[in-house]
């Protein structure tokens, strides 16, 4: 496995608010070690900020394209983030 360490913000759209999508998106996050944060956006769209090993990134990004049921996702823009610090736990921000 690639222990590189990145960081990226991923913006979610399609039916992402109001189906359990951040909880489940900690959940997943929380089981492959990464830290950071999930939050709802006024537009609709769900934003998750994400730091860890880069093969787990990967595989989040992934899990974030299926969502949970209920959900659609329509779209992903993934940034990927030179700088950034983050709590010591994955967390839901409002």
């Amino acid at each position: 496995m690639n222990d590189r360490k990145r960081a990226v913000q991923a913006h979610i759209f399609g039916t992402v608010q109001g189906v359990g999508y951040r909880a489940w998106a900690r959940g997943e996050a929380t089981r492959l070690g990464l830290l950071g944060w999930v939050r709802n956006e006024r537009d609709g769209s769900v934003t998750a900020w994400l730091t860890g090993a880069d093969a787990a990134i990967a595989a989040m990004i992934e899990r974030l394209r299926q969502g949970p049921p209920g959900a659609f996702v329509s779209r992903i823009d993934v940034d990927e983030l030179e700088t950034w610090t983050t709590p010591g736990e994955f967390r839901i921000i409002a």
